[in-house]
């Protein structure tokens, strides 16, 4: 078939290496991609938001299925305009995807079916706000409403932080994204991801995994959209993925069907563990990035069959065939993310660099010029490995990573480390 992948980052080059190894894929497009992509895909230059010049991109290329890899799309109502279109499409609607594009949109979900999460308020008042976390105390958790790109939330350690995330956010710092608040309890324990796919009424559980979402070792520095990641993640453990599957996951779904609007896709729910208890962080309507990266290191060609079989309501047809193995993902970022940093320095050494079936490099923020690999983004390459054991993936992904020649760029020396 005709596969067309939306998206240009990390994630969306490990969903195309992925998808590319299955002889069901003839033909594989990606839009926008990035020169990594490149390598093994047709990149489109198309605006990914606007959901009738996909679709009109789609009918002149005779794409039959759609993979849709970002939010923002997503909550653009993309899917909905496709499936309109008669297309097959991976990726929630519109009204689904405010399980990520609307924080309280998704605590009024946990309220309705009794999924355990942190205790919050909501707030569009800034002096409300205020007198809420000076009632509560710290540590307390600030999130804008809306979609930030992954770095809308702030945890405070103490209340002068909580106070200025408030001013930040209500006062225009994410736009509209933020023009809402919703305040939560600091949660203490482990945090893990778990993906499972959702075909409006089936679950089906496609993997764990951790990630680092500071910038500096020791997790240390600010926020990030992720420094790195591993699969599986040991601390989510069968008998908590089943607590959360049957008192978080499934109530969702159930939920959002009664109201009318089907999950389909996949959702990652965010999890906080505390004596073998799970609570819900946060649902994201996307795979994660760069977990997304680990899990297509260990799933490779079975992804297309599964994300397929969602896409088309049969998902109690299928499941994962997983092999006992374990992978982990390095980011390399710009020196200066998650604040200000420079675009266009060179990359040098990736030719030189394994692309095998447990060794692959996946591009970010990446394009080409003048026959050289330069840097356009924050976060521009997962280097990424497969092993036996986590200490194997880990040696492996880190040889790959030294051989990269990147001054401009840094990168964390101790993922894995809660595991290892």
């Amino acid at each position: 078939m005709n596969i067309l992948i939306l998206g240009g980052g990390g994630r969306e080059h490990s969903l195309a290496w992925a998808v590319k190894q299955n002889p069901k894929c003839d033909r594989l497009i990606v839009a926008p991609g990035n020169a990594g992509i490149a390598q093994i895909a047709e990149c489109a230059d198309l605006d990914i938001e606007n959901g009738d010049a996909v679709a009109a991109f789609c009918a002149e290329n005779a794409v039959e299925f759609v993979i849709i890899g970002p939010e923002a799309p997503l909550a653009a109502g993309v899917a909905d305009i496709l499936r309109g279109n008669g297309l097959v499409v991976f990726g929630c609607s519109k009204a689904a995807a405010q399980l990520e594009s609307s924080k309280a949109f998704t605590k009024a979900i946990c309220d309705a079916c009794d999924a355990p999460t942190a205790g919050y308020g909501h707030f569009t008042d800034a002096t409300q706000a205020h007198a809420y976390v000076d009632q509560q105390g710290a540590p307390i958790v600030i999130k804008a409403d809306g979609l930030a790109a992954g770095k809308g939330v702030v945890v405070a350690m103490d209340l002068e932080t909580a106070h200025s995330a408030i001013d930040d956010m209500l006062g225009g710092q994410f736009g509209a994204a933020g023009a809402e608040v919703v305040i939560e309890e600091f949660m203490d324990g482990e945090e893990a991801s778990f993906f499972i796919l959702c075909d409006g009424e089936t679950v089906l559980p496609v993997g764990t995994a951790q990630d680092h979402k500071r910038a500096f070792d020791g997790d240390e520095g600010p926020n990030t959209g992720g420094m790195g990641a591993y699969s599986p993640a040991p601390v989510l453990t069968d008998a908590i993925a089943d607590i959360a599957l049957n008192e978080i996951v499934k109530p969702t779904v159930a939920e959002m069907a009664k109201r009318g609007t089907p999950f389909q896709g996949i959702l990652y729910a965010g999890l906080m563990i505390k004596d073998g208890k799970p609570r819900l962080v946060e649902y994201n309507v996307r795979f994660g990035d760069p977990e997304c990266q680990v899990l297509m290191m260990r799933l490779g060609a079975q992804a297309l069959d599964l994300l397929h079989a969602c896409a088309e309501n049969r998902l109690s047809d299928v499941s994962p065939t997983w092999a006992d193995d374990h992978a982990m993902t390095i980011v390399m970022a710009a020196n200066g993310y998650p604040g200000s940093y420079e675009k266009g320095s060179t990359i040098k050494g990736l030719d030189a660099l394994p692309e095998t079936s447990s060794e692959m490099t996946f591009h970010a923020g990446t394009a080409e010029k003048d026959g050289q690999t330069i840097a356009t983004g924050g976060r521009v390459l997962n280097i990424t490995a497969r092993g036996a054991s986590l200490q194997d993936a880990h040696a492996r992904a880190y040889a790959m990573t030294k051989q990269v020649d990147w001054p401009e760029g840094f990168y964390r020396t101790d993922i894995g480390h809660r595991a290892l």
